[in-house]
């Protein structure tokens, strides 16, 4: 099985600003380049799985007549920390998040375990469904954590691998996770 993992086109949103949960529409232009890259890589003609979130559902629907949605793939809430300014948000609440990176609730929302676990839950499903190839339209984060979870061992394991991997996942980039 190989499943393409692809990040979203960037967002229409400010530098700068946390977003997760917020659905928050697609650059055009940047949607235009991601969607032509994956047709000339012939990743056009897989079954498509995408996260519900406007910013991966136009490139889904540009790609697929039918693809299917599914709201495990989301990236986390981040409560109250939402379109706010990365230099608005309390230090000494970013602080209290990288001291508990796992089980910390980022603006009142979720934590990184508990978006692992749903993450985790589809994660089993495709396996168990067992596609020769699928691609996934999702985010930086669940992307990162569907590849800690396809090396293997428990959630909180990957979850933790996850959540100290450097993000350095561009905008449209495809990461290939074979099994």
């Amino acid at each position: 099985m190989q499943l393409h993992l692809v990040r979203h086109p960037a967002p229409d949103v400010s530098s700068g600003y946390c977003y997760g949960r917020t659905d928050l529409q697609p650059d055009a232009a940047d949607t235009a380049r991601v969607l032509a890259h994956l047709r000339h890589a012939g990743l056009d003609t897989l079954p498509v799985i995408s996260s519900p979130l406007a910013r991966c559902a136009a490139l889904a629907r540009a790609l697929a007549p039918a693809p299917a949605f599914d709201a495990r793939l989301a990236e986390m809430d981040f409560g109250a920390w939402e379109l706010r300014s990365w230099d608005e948000i309390p230090r000494v609440e970013v602080d209290a998040w990288n001291a508990d990176l796992l089980d910390y609730h980022p603006g009142g929302g979720e934590s990184v375990m508990e978006v692992a676990t749903r993450v985790a839950a589809f994660h089993a499903d495709i396996l168990h469904a067992a596609p020769d190839a699928a691609l996934v339209i999702c985010h930086a984060g669940t992307i990162r954590l569907l590849a800690a979870l396809h090396e293997g061992g428990p959630v909180r394991a990957a979850a933790h691998r996850a959540a100290a991997t450097p993000h350095r996942i561009a905008y449209g980039e495809v990461m290939l996770l074979n099994r």
